[in-house]
Formats: structure tokens, C-alpha cells, sequence
């Protein structure tokens, strides 16, 4: 998913009815009708534009600041433990080059953000066991005050999130992990079944949402798992996207019950999301942040016309406390 702190951000199917949501969850029976429909807030990584992407102090200010979901980007360590982190590896948001100098590979990451082409120094979170990753800072890289701040569990996120908010992980470079014999959607489907959250409705209070940019992830979610919790498809900025048609949203509708596209999608072009509506998707794109608001004013005047003038259902932003509710009277 492209984002300025977070991340670069990126056929039959099981027919499943409108899963209809409490008070914090999407209207799937009412998508398309923005009059009927809440707005929902994804506070993306936590409160990331001013506290240190996934972590507790993220996701807790996220949680002070109204967000209705915490959004957790999914990455899994060397004893098989979903960890919450944006990248593949450890070194843009932690001290890991300090605290394990020599354990690097010298490679190009498949999601290096920002991207580049040019082999470094990388390290891997699945080269690091959770008693390794525990040992890092991933908190000074965006100030003092947050100096000694963790990496999260998965479990860890669902602990602070129960009963506040939604939470909204993302299955983020699957392939990658299953080269390394990891199923990601294994494991994700496993945990929320231990925290009883597997069913829609389980807990009005946490209700949840599954991402991912990867079609064979969200199939295998609803055809092998047989997973009822709505999926979104996330969309990257492609101009050749063969997805972003009336026919290809149609297509979509087969394997997820809504789109998460890059915002300058449907800026370009606005009817994406009346399209998605009529094939009975919502519409939430990303990344919404104070640094980065095009011809806007500011953030607030960003996401309020793509929530109110332009009707998309949700949006994933690093400024929960920006977010705007209701429609100007």
C-alpha cells in the first residue's frame, strides 16, 4: 500500500451474502448508498503520522483518536509468529543494524520502500526469531520520546484493539513466506480462531477486516478456509489495471467484498466507485496523511471529498484525529 510512512503500498469463488455489521462495521447490504452508510475510519499502522508506525503507542493514540479499525500489515519471523511491520525488513523502522550487524543479506527486497532497484544490506524479519525481534528499538526512528518502543505481536494488536476497535490485517507478500514454508493465511485464519473473532458478528466490538494486494490470498481465504469475514482487494497505482472497469470490478466481486484502491485511482477517475458500488463493493482507499495532500488544503479537506463528494465508504489514514465524521450542514 503506498504510504509516505508506511508503506508503498501496494474463477469461481465461494457466492457469500452481505455481511451486515454493528455499529463500527461497513453495510455491506447498503453499500453504494453514502446517506445510509457510516464512514469508517482505518487508522493506517496506528496513529503513524505521530507515533512510530505499528507499534503500542501507534495503535493506542489511534484508539484516543476515534479510529474504528487499527490497520496491521502482516509479516511472520523465523518461529512462524505474525509480527505487525510495514516492510519485509527490519532496518528502515528499527536499530536492528546495531543490535545484529553481521545478519544482513545483500539483496533488493521485493517491497523495499522506498523502491529501488539497487542490491544493500537488508535484514529479514523471517531471519529473526520473536525473542531477537523483541530485542529492537522500533521506536526512536521517529523520536526520542518513543525510544525503546517494541515491535507488536498480531496477538499483541488484537490484545490492545478488543473491545475498543476493528482491526483490519493485511496479508502482506504471502509468496514471499510461502517459499520459506509459512502459510500465511494459515496462520492468520488459526489466531483469529483461538481469539474467537473467525465469524462476522462474533464481537460487535472487534469486528474484522481482511486486506491483502495478492488475489490468491483472499481465494484461498474464501474457498479453502471458507473465511465469511468481509476481504478487501487492495489496488496499486497501475494505469494498465484491468481491474478498475465496470467488467473487471465485476470480477473482483468473485473473491472479495470490497476494494482498497491507491486514492489517485479514483481521483483520475471518479465513476471507479459508483462501479464498484452497482457490483456490490465497497470502496476504501488509501493512504490519506498530513504529508501528503496534493491540491488539498490539508488532510481533513482531502479525505472529506473523497468520503462526501466523491462517496467512497471508508479510508485508511495516518491522521485519525483529522478524520471527518459527518457531512458539512
Amino acid at each position: 500500500m503506498l504510504n509516505s510512512n508506511c508503506r508503498d503500498r501496494l474463477a469461481v469463488a465461494i457466492a457469500v451474502l452481505p455481511v451486515v455489521f454493528a455499529v463500527a462495521q461497513y453495510v455491506f447490504a447498503q453499500a453504494g448508498n453514502p446517506s445510509t452508510t457510516k464512514k469508517i475510519l482505518i487508522a493506517e499502522c496506528g496513529a503513524s503520522a505521530y507515533a512510530p508506525e505499528h507499534t503500542a503507542a501507534a495503535y493506542r493514540l489511534a484508539l484516543e483518536q476515534g479510529a474504528d479499525y487499527l490497520e496491521q500489515d502482516l509479516q511472520i519471523t523465523k518461529d512462524g509468529v505474525l509480527v505487525c511491520l510495514h516492510d519485509l525488513t527490519l532496518e528502515r523502522t528499527t536499530n536492528v543494524e546495531e543490535v545484529f550487524p553481521e545478519r544482513y543479506r545483500f539483496d533488493v527486497p521485493d517491497d523495499q520502500f522506498p523502491p529501488t532497484n539497487k542490491p544493500g544490506k537488508h535484514w529479514y524479519v523471517a531471519d529473526f526469531n520473536l525473542a531477537e525481534i523483541k530485542l529492537l528499538d522500533a521506536g526512536s526512528w521517529k523520536g526520542e520520546k518513543f525510544k525503546g518502543e517494541p515491535i507488536v505481536t498480531w496477538q499483541e494488536a488484537i490484545d490492545i484493539a478488543r473491545g475498543k476497535a476493528g482491526l483490519y490485517p493485511e496479508t502482506k507478500m504471502p509468496d514471499f513466506y510461502r517459499k520459506r514454508g509459512f502459510d500465511m493465511e494459515r496462520l492468520l485464519v488459526e489466531s483469529l480462531k483461538k481469539n474467537k473473532l473467525d465469524q462476522p458478528n462474533a464481537n460487535p466490538k472487534t469486528p474484522i477486516i481482511i486486506q491483502s494486494f495478492h488475489v490468491a490470498s483472499l481465494r484461498n481465504l474464501r474457498e479453502e478456509h471458507k473465511i465469511r469475514l468481509p476481504l478487501i482487494f487492495l489496488i496499486h497505482m497501475d494505469p494498465q489495471n484491468q481491474w478498475l472497469t465496470e467488467a473487471g470490478l465485476k470480477k473482483v466481486k468473485e473473491f472479495a467484498d470490497g476494494i482498497g484502491p491507491y486514492k489517485l485511482l479514483i481521483d483520475r477517475e471518479p465513476k471507479i466507485v459508483a462501479w464498484a458500488h452497482a457490483a456490490g463493493l465497497t470502496v476504501t482507499p488509501y493512504t490519506f496523511g498530513s504529508s501528503a495532500t496534493g491540491r488539498f488544503q490539508d488532510v481533513r479537506e482531502e479525505m472529506y471529498h473523497f468520503l462526501f463528494e466523491l462517496g467512497v465508504d471508508a479510508l485508511f489514514t495516518e491522521n485519525p484525529d483529522r478524520f471527518p465524521r459527518e457531512r458539512r450542514r
